[in-house]
């Protein structure tokens, strides 16, 4: 079981790349359906990575 400043670490982690990545994919695309499908990887990797932690 994870403590909550593991859970918080994760939280950032993974919230940066989300916020940034967002932005230049939709950048780079044009279109809230690229930035979809960037955000839907990007929350099962940091499902994954939770999980085995």
């Amino acid at each position: 079981m994870m403590n909550l400043s593991r859970k918080l670490g994760i939280l950032i982690v993974c919230g940066i790349p989300a916020i940034i990545g967002g932005g230049m994919v939709y950048a780079v695309c044009g279109s809230y359906a690229c930035v979809i499908v960037y955000e839907t990887i990007l929350l099962l990797a940091a499902a994954v990575f939770a999980a085995k932690a």
